[in-house]
């Protein structure tokens, strides 16, 4: 194989949607197609786990989180490139395994998959922060091993409402969440902290960015060692409506589909930048027409989907500019408390986004733009500037955290403690991905695995699609009916069988030599 390359309840409705597109014409590239030895899809011996060197015992550990962050959006974000992924490594082939709002930010709280943790989807049964079981997080995991806890910003989706306004979930030893559904306004949001309630002043990533830092200065952080979780809901959609946004300018169509909210000083920084010119971005007919009738990329499209789709995308990209900036604001706190040396740094996004790639606007599919999630890590023994493409999941963040920590774990993990890896060959591994409906979790939209560069998939009603990303990068060319491509069809479908209800051991976390 080739090297890997590198909502809220007001967000019910159009999460559902997750409207289609499609493009005025194809961009001119061409995708070849090559054709592999039916083998085996992974090597039939695992690589031992490498020697653990140069990481410091419990260290104090920051992860940062942006919310709906493409990995597309890394180039817009200089402060993170360069105080991070410069300082640290790369982690190419990070994956959300089910790629959308509380089941990617549960795996990360857990270490568990959606289908263990119980968080599936956004509401409905199986869904939001009332779905979820706050015993054995990774908070109250290093709160038991001796740590301060400190949680800043978006948590997961309905906490706020329905009575839980006052709640402090159990394991923070400092708590300051935004709460629903003030968390998708990005002016004044109310804050739980530490069970009271506040409103705020100014813009969301702003307040956010100030209660961390908050957080950060106080004098008890040099008393004992501390993880903090600071998650900024930007570039995630919002209000308020502004002009020029497609729901005030397309009102009453299709194209009226929501958007995120930049800071003032960064309103209109990007406009006019077209979206990137890719194969996938308004995925062509003639590929569409060969998937499954239940497949999202068969979404139908209208000019004014597209125009929407290109402001939607410039308004992400000026979001991300205040992320990126509270980021440079958090080092810049540890910096001058003696700090940043000393501490494990995870930056991350919950899971990817499609701005018009396979027809998509939005997340929860399989394709790669939506799996696939910006993580770069620094700190004591880390690699410095650096790129590894060995695949990554959010439960094994949790597993490596909790693991540099020094903790015991309080519920099976299905993630493993990737430090091992970040200085070794890349590896290839099975990464068992699923997904449901927006408001029902009590039956899969879709099950599969990524494996090295296949990427498989059963849909609903028992259609499939299977990818080779070696010869199709962007996932154009199903090969599901391929005769082919048949021997690696069944040996995917038999890791999909193996792996889909897979629990704590019974996971895959053998990790193996690129072929």
């Amino acid at each position: 194989m080739t090297p890997r390359t590198t909502l809220a309840v007001l967000a019910v409705g159009a999460l559902a949607a997750l409207s289609g597109i499609a493009h005025q014409s194809e961009p001119a590239h061409s995708v070849t197609q090559t054709k592999r030895a039916a083998g085996p899809v992974l090597p039939r011996t695992a690589t031992p786990t490498p020697a653990l060197r140069g990481f410091s015992q419990r260290p104090n550990v920051l992860m940062i989180t942006a919310d709906d962050l493409s990995e597309l959006d890394l180039p817009y974000m200089p402060h993170v490139r360069r105080l991070i992924a410069e300082e640290g490594v790369t982690l190419s082939d990070a994956e959300a395994p089910t790629p959308i709002c509380v089941p990617a930010r549960a795996s990360l709280l857990s270490g568990q998959y959606a289908h263990n943790d119980g968080a599936r989807t956004i509401s409905g049964p199986h869904g939001g922060y009332h779905s979820f079981d706050e015993h054995g997080t990774v908070a109250t995991t290093l709160q038991a091993a001796g740590y301060d806890t400190l949680f800043a910003g978006k948590f997961l989706n309905g906490y706020g409402e329905h009575g839980t306004a006052h709640q402090v979930p159990p394991g923070w030893s400092d708590w300051r969440a935004t709460i629903d559904p003030t968390t998708y306004g990005f002016f004044h949001p109310t804050f739980n902290i530490n069970g009271h309630l506040k409103r705020s002043h100014g813009y969301s990533t702003t307040v956010i960015s100030e209660q961390a830092n908050a957080m950060l200065r106080s004098p008890q952080r040099s008393t004992k060692p501390w993880f903090a979780w600071i998650n900024y809901v930007a570039p995630h959609f919002g209000g308020p409506i502004e002009p020029g946004d497609p729901r005030r300018i397309f009102r009453g169509t299709s194209a009226a589909i929501p958007t995120t909210v930049p800071a003032p000083r960064d309103r209109g920084r990007f406009a006019h930048v077209p979206l990137p010119n890719r194969p996938d971005v308004f995925e062509a007919k003639r590929y569409t027409r060969l998937l499954p009738k239940n497949s999202p990329a068969r979404r139908k499209v209208t000019a004014k989907m597209r125009r929407a789709l290109r402001i939607a995308y410039d308004q992400r990209l000026e979001a991300v500019q205040g992320v990126d900036r509270a980021v440079a604001a958090q080092l810049r706190v540890l910096r001058r408390r003696g700090q940043l040396d000393d501490t494990l740094i995870v930056f991350a996004s919950d899971n990817g986004y499609a701005t018009g790639e396979h027809n998509i606007n939005g997340k929860l599919w399989h394709y790669d733009e939506i799996v696939r999630i910006p993580m770069l890590i620094r700190g004591p023994g880390v690699p410095h500037g650096t790129t590894v493409s060995t695949p990554v999941t959010n439960p094994d963040v949790t597993a490596t955290i909790i693991a540099a920590a020094g903790a015991r774990p309080q519920r099976a993990l299905d993630g493993v403690d990737i430090r091992p890896w970040l200085s070794a060959p890349d590896q290839e591994r099975v990464v068992p991905i699923e997904g449901w409906p927006v408001t029902n979790g009590n039956r899969r939209l879709y099950s599969g695995v990524r494996v090295g560069d296949y990427t498989y998939v059963r849909l609903r009603h028992g259609h499939e699609e299977l990818y080779d990303r070696s010869s199709d990068p962007y996932e154009l060319r199903n090969l599901a009916r391929s005769s082919a491509a048949r021997t690696v069809l069944e040996q995917l479908r038999a890791l999909d069988a193996r792996y889909r209800d897979c629990r704590g051991s019974t996971c895959p976390k053998q990790f193996y030599a690129l072929s």
